[in-house]
């Protein structure tokens, strides 16, 4: 989070831009390409590699994250011969989480063993439902049986298993999402990922909300949905550790906590993001843009920008108050050089107290349950920037 970090663990996100189609919801960097050059590719990403590993030396990598995108679309023997160059260039530590993303279509799935073998020890899978008719409104190209199919052989091939659903869907009931959520609980992963429906600037899906396509969920409905998914998720004993990632002790995403505790990352691979002594990095986005880059001055990268210390200090509270366990401001304070009062809003900290939104205790701060279901109005509130309150 400081300079000079020499010897702090740091992870390694790679970005995959490349989708077999568009999904209607989706906003990250992914893009449909006819063909793509994977000889190319995967020199390229290489070459950005070991641009990163030259500017972070002495550090270990403790998780690598292959986000796309769908990566496994990715050749098995390039997510070998990334994992191996990364090895050579910063060392693993002992228990390196390396997680892929993966639709659990077939042809996919088929990959799974090479992609274990190349070192990948756990799968993210974008189910995404367990109904068909949500499915094709999501814009997937599997099927439930497919899905539950891929998740079978993902379990049986690697170490640990997580995958995504997405709730609060137009007309879904509370009785719909309880039955398919106990579904998904009864197929014994140690990590769940679940979302809302939210509708994107820029996507399919905005463009058919205006055309009155279909309606999103009514805010009130959606809130219901959330209460009952922590409370069933606490009840089978996958607490959220984040608003909305729930997981048994000992199997939160290690490379997502990185980012919530605001511990150095870089990032590879086009639109990747990075934070490395206290420098913000981020790559070109669109892939042909990324690759020129690349083949013209050995690395993606778009930008870096220095981060003051009241923007990481703000960066740090907005990422650690998403958590369960909350922030340690004395922690922040030391690392920022601020004080309490240049981090946060005394007052607004005991009105939402009071109201039950907030809880401190020992210097630590956190969001409660009541709170996390109006995070985004909570967080502008109480987080303070250059001495002024961010909210209103």
């Amino acid at each position: 989070m400081n300079s000079g970090r020499t010897g702090a663990p740091l992870a390694l996100y790679i970005h995959w831009p490349f989708c077999v189609s568009k999904c209607p919801y989706c906003d990250f960097n992914s893009h449909v390409r006819d063909s793509v050059d994977q000889a190319a590719w995967q020199s390229a990403l290489l070459a950005d590699m070991a641009h990163e590993a030259a500017l972070t030396p002495g550090r270990r990598l403790s998780s690598i994250f292959f986000g796309g995108g769908t990566p496994s679309l990715m050749p098995p023997q390039t997510a070998a011969a990334l994992i191996q160059a990364a090895e050579r260039h910063w060392g693993f530590a002992p228990d390196i989480e390396i997680t892929l993303e993966a639709n659990p279509s077939s042809v996919e799935a088929a990959r799974f063993a090479d992609l274990a073998s190349a070192g990948v020890n756990r799968v993210s899978l974008g189910l995404q439902a367990l109904d068909n008719q949500a499915l094709r409104f999501l814009g997937r190209a599997h099927d439930v049986e497919e899905a539950l199919a891929a998740l079978d052989l993902a379990q049986a091939t690697f170490g640990r298993v997580t995958f995504d659903l997405i709730y609060a869907r137009p007309g879904q009931s509370e009785a719909e999402w309880e039955a398919e959520l106990a579904r998904a609980l009864g197929f014994g992963t140690g990590h769940l990922s679940l979302y809302q429906l939210t509708i994107e600037p820029g996507t399919r899906f905005e463009t058919m909300v205006r055309r009155n396509d279909f309606i999103p969920a009514d805010p009130d409905h959606a809130a219901t949905l959330f209460e009952l998914t922590q409370a069933m998720m606490e009840g089978a004993g996958l607490p959220a550790y984040e608003i909305s990632n729930h997981a048994r002790a000992g199997q939160e995403s290690r490379h997502n906590l990185t980012y919530w505790r605001y511990g150095d990352y870089v990032g590879i691979g086009p639109g990747a993001h990075g934070r490395r002594d206290a420098m913000a990095t981020l790559r070109h986005r669109k892939p042909e843009n990324w690759i020129d880059a690349v083949a013209r001055n050995g690395h993606g990268l778009k930008s870096e920008e220095s981060l003051s210390a009241s923007d990481r200090a703000a960066e740090a509270l907005l990422m650690g108050l998403r958590l369960r366990e909350g922030v340690d401001l004395e922690r922040i304070g030391e690392q920022t050089g601020m004080t309490k009062a240049q981090l946060v809003d005394a007052q607004a900290i005991g009105r939402l107290g009071a109201l039950g939104l907030l809880k401190e205790d020992g210097g630590r701060l956190r969001v409660t349950s009541a709170g996390m279901l109006l995070l985004d109005a909570v967080l502008p509130e109480i987080v303070v920037a250059d001495g002024r309150s961010t909210g209103a």
